[in-house]
């Protein structure tokens, strides 16, 4: 897999942030963008993975959200209140998912791209459900993996996996992947084996590339604050695929279940013993039903 070298966009959206983003892949492929979850950047996306897409064909694009890694940081927005925000008090919102999602369109027009296959993982696949909604026209087909659509009955967490998250962020390089490989552990496939060592590679690079807590508060707010998206699902029009694991304690299969059920023709595909993390055995099954969902859009009319 050969990659252009990490690069930053700038401007970027209404918002006018800076981006940082990857590309990988023969840039005249389809392009697959993929949008990573909350607290996560873009190495959340094993390299592994993303060559499992390249080696199929596609171009792929992985790229921090704001907040996160080396894309801008709102350092002086309010001060996020996620318990707050879970009883209904949204003061605390800096920005929702729509911003986010101007944020994905306008990095696709620092690309020079007409549109891309939206690939969203947990909070990357809310983002790309409201790009889908409120941006049809750059958005080829859908996929949304391990993630929900908003409505407070679906894709609810295990009470005990919050319980692995509570308390104060840890401070020190050691502490943050201690605590990673722990929530991972918890939150993780049970079917499958864990890579460890990856594990704490990822989570000591990402450290080192940027540590931002707050950062992540504010993108639970966010989530939060952008509400149930179930209606407006019903008005996208792209191939859609929806993938989610029987084991997930972080959201639960019947948010999957709810998003495939919302998006008209949308197919589901739901792993046994898969949890809320990417299984290194199923990055072959995975990417070929991405890649088969992009070939399928690819050869369907465009509308308009």
């Amino acid at each position: 897999m050969t990659a252009v070298s990490e690069q930053r966009a700038v401007d970027v959206g209404p918002s006018g942030i800076e981006v940082a983003y990857e590309r990988f892949g023969d840039p005249q492929a389809p392009p697959v963008l993929l949008v990573m979850g909350l607290a996560l950047q873009m190495h959340g996306w094993p390299d592994g993975f993303c060559a499992e897409l390249t080696g199929r064909g596609l171009q792929v694009i992985r790229f921090d959200n704001r907040d996160c890694g080396l894309s801008s940081h709102f350092h002086d927005a309010p001060l996020p209140d996620v318990p707050a925000a879970h009883r209904g008090d949204l003061s605390s919102a800096s920005y929702d998912l729509s911003d986010m999602a101007a944020d994905t369109v306008g990095l696709l027009d620092a690309l020079g791209l007409a549109g891309a296959h939206v690939v969203g993982m947990s909070l990357g696949g809310a983002i790309g459900q409201t790009m889908a909604i409120e941006h049809p026209g750059r958005v080829r087909s859908l996929t949304s993996l391990m993630s929900t659509t908003g409505a407070p009955g679906v894709g609810r967490p295990d009470p005990g996996v919050l319980g692995v998250l509570a308390g104060p962020p840890p401070t020190s390089r050691e502490e943050v992947i201690e605590r990673t490989v722990r929530a991972v552990r918890v939150m993780g496939s049970p079917a499958f084996a864990c890579d460890e060592a990856a594990l704490r590679e990822r989570a000591a690079r990402a450290f080192d590339r940027d540590y931002d807590p707050l950062g992540v508060g504010r993108q639970a707010v966010a989530s939060l604050a952008s509400g149930d998206r179930t209606a407006r699902l019903d008005t996208v029009r792209v191939p859609a695929l929806v993938i989610h694991g029987a084991a997930d304690p972080v959201c639960d299969v019947s948010g999957g279940r709810a998003t495939a059920a919302a998006v008209p023709g949308a197919e589901l595909a739901v792993f046994e013993g898969m949890g809320h993390d990417l299984p290194r055995e199923l990055w072959p099954r995975i990417a070929s039903l991405i890649a088969a969902l992009v070939a399928r859009a690819e050869r369907a009319p465009v509308s308009g």
